[in-house]
């Protein structure tokens, strides 16, 4: 069994980045500019931010933080929006998520330029994902998608069953792992909540991709000998030996998952730390014109 170390293949990707955001500073080019809008005291946000803005210094990414209180308005975070749309200086954006309740995260969202929209959420960007065209991935597919081919793990002509149908990892991960491309070709089985039969479905899977939000719902009768597992849940379990109380688990078990598998995904330190990665990795797209 091989443990995918999400957080070392990060840390390699963000070297790479930095060297190459050195060049084009002496190159006297333009260097990537990310943005993020908070919005609220959510701590996990602000823990997910304040990490996006402490790997930009770290890679040599500009970054802006523009802090909001809860009860700002929906017109006055679209005027926000709208001023980082015509920022030339500006290269990508990300609105943090979850919202205030009074505030649509839909209207939010249709409101970013797809341009900037390295998060790859704007459906322009689903759109040109799903037929193929350059556009900006969502960070974490997009980080998966980095592991399945960092560690050379075959997809093609392998069956692979997804848990859960979000339009953040599930559907958009399924679309790109059917693609005709090197990390792609497989044939895909998307389940969700409706799905009859799940455990059978998932022990026919090459590759499983667990994005279901249930602590250790993928166990080991579950997994076939061999399997390649990835595991996207962070769940909040209580843990009264742990200092916080809690602990953090994904949605496989992973300790008699594990021994099953030809290669697994940790929770922490498996998927995380890919999906701000990957956010990087799109902001110098876009710096560059790599995209549009």
């Amino acid at each position: 069994m091989t443990k995918i170390d999400g957080k070392q293949l990060a840390a390699d990707i963000k070297e790479e980045i930095a060297e190459e955001v050195k060049a084009i500073r002496a190159a006297g080019g333009k260097i990537p500019h990310l943005a993020a809008v908070l919005v609220g005291e959510d701590p996990a946000s602000q823990v997910y931010v304040r990490n996006k803005v402490r790997d930009c210094e770290r890679v040599g990414f500009n970054s802006t933080l523009i802090k909001k209180e809860a009860d700002t308005s929906e017109e006055e975070l679209l005027a926000i929006v709208n001023l980082l749309n015509v920022d030339d200086d500006i290269d990508g954006f990300i609105v943090q998520l979850p919202l205030p309740k009074h505030i649509n995260e839909e209207k939010i969202t249709l409101a970013i330029d797809p341009k900037k929209d390295v998060d790859g959420f704007h459906p322009v960007n689903f759109g040109r994902m799903a037929q193929g065209l350059p556009c900006y991935w969502p960070a974490t597919p997009f980080g998966i998608m980095q592991m399945l081919d960092r560690y050379n793990i075959e997809t093609s002509g392998k069956r692979c069953v997804i848990l859960g149908r979000s339009n953040i990892v599930g559907t958009p991960i399924s679309i790109l792992l059917s693609r005709k491309a090197k990390v792609g070709n497989c044939t895909v089985t998307l389940t969700h909540s409706r799905t009859q039969n799940i455990e059978e479905e998932v022990k026919r899977a090459d590759i499983i991709i667990a994005a279901i939000g249930i602590p250790n719902y993928v166990t080991a009768n579950m997994v076939s000998e061999g399997a390649v597992v990835i595991d996207v849940g962070i769940n909040r379990v209580e843990d009264a030996t742990r200092k916080r109380g809690y602990r953090l688990v994904g949605d496989v078990d992973y300790e008699n998952v594990a021994p099953k598998c030809s290669y697994i995904t940790p929770v922490p330190g498996g998927v995380g730390p890919m999906t701000i990665t990957s956010l990087l990795m799109n902001t110098l797209k876009s710096c560059k014109g790599e995209v549009y």
